[in-house]
């Protein structure tokens, strides 16, 4: 009699699973389509935007690539980004992600294996010319170099502040608790975002960064840009190009704005 009771209330709960409606399903844009660049604008450092300076944002074998074989012997400074054409503010974004091949010749060391997603970034067409960041908050990507430690899902503050463990953060990158990834191998980062107030990114499953308080404020954006200091609450997603190749097959952004 034990064993009827629990096939029927296994049976029972599937049924009752059956019937949740579709809309507590989570819907995921794709924000790369696996074709094109549709729904993107690239900024690349000396260039207006809109101008993808050497192809080095591309799409091949439904993967969007960052490549620089048109950059010669100096990569000269030509930091890029890939921007969303649309804002966003309470969401989950989801990027795989690896790193491939040499480091652009003239590349500074600090950026080998390096990239990110640049969130709440102010839009392109207000980025200046010669300006090698946007105002934004990155949630950085490095790699390993096959030795030594280097932990990933860093948060790091072009223009902007948060603050960490409840502090104000006067630096420019906060190391997360991450483990490091070496080699070629595709990783998954997720960043749950909620407007100006609390970020948390999780590596592979495991939460390694939180901080709150997003604003704009501080250095490291060279031309200082005309924003005003106050709360971050929203922006633009950005993918980065900073001299060393990286791929993308999946960034996709779960909306969490507040029902109206």
């Amino acid at each position: 009699m034990k064993n009827t009771c629990i096939v029927i209330t296994l049976i029972a709960l599937s049924l009752f699973a059956c019937k949740q409606p579709a809309s507590q399903k989570e819907e995921w844009i794709q924000l790369f389509n696996g074709k094109d660049l549709e729904g993107w604008t690239v900024k690349i450092r000396a260039y207006p935007a809109g101008e993808n300076f050497g192809n080095t944002f591309y799409v091949e074998d439904s993967i969007l690539k960052v490549g620089y074989s048109a950059y010669g012997d100096d990569f000269a400074g030509r930091f890029g980004h890939l921007y969303t054409n649309s804002s966003y503010s309470h969401y989950k974004l989801r990027v795989e992600y690896r790193f491939t091949g040499e480091q652009a010749k003239g590349g500074p060391g600090w950026a080998y294996r390096n990239s990110g997603a640049m969130l709440h970034a102010q839009a392109p067409e207000t980025v200046a010319l010669e300006q090698d960041f946007p105002v934004s908050i990155e949630a950085q990507m490095l790699g390993g170099n096959g030795i030594n430690e280097r932990k990933t899902g860093n948060v790091c503050t072009p223009g902007t502040e948060v603050h960490i463990n409840g502090k104000l953060y006067k630096g420019h990158c906060y190391e997360s608790t991450s483990k490091t990834y070496h080699g070629d191998r595709w990783v998954t980062l997720e960043m749950i975002v909620l407007g100006d107030s609390i970020v948390h990114h999780v590596m592979e499953g495991d939460t390694i960064m939180t901080y709150t308080k997003l604003t704009v404020g501080g250095g490291s954006v060279n031309p200082k840009p005309n924003i005003p200091d106050g709360p971050l609450a929203e922006g633009r997603i950005a993918l980065q190009s900073e001299s060393h190749p990286v791929e993308f097959r999946k960034v996709e952004l779960l909306d969490l704005s507040p029902k109206k």
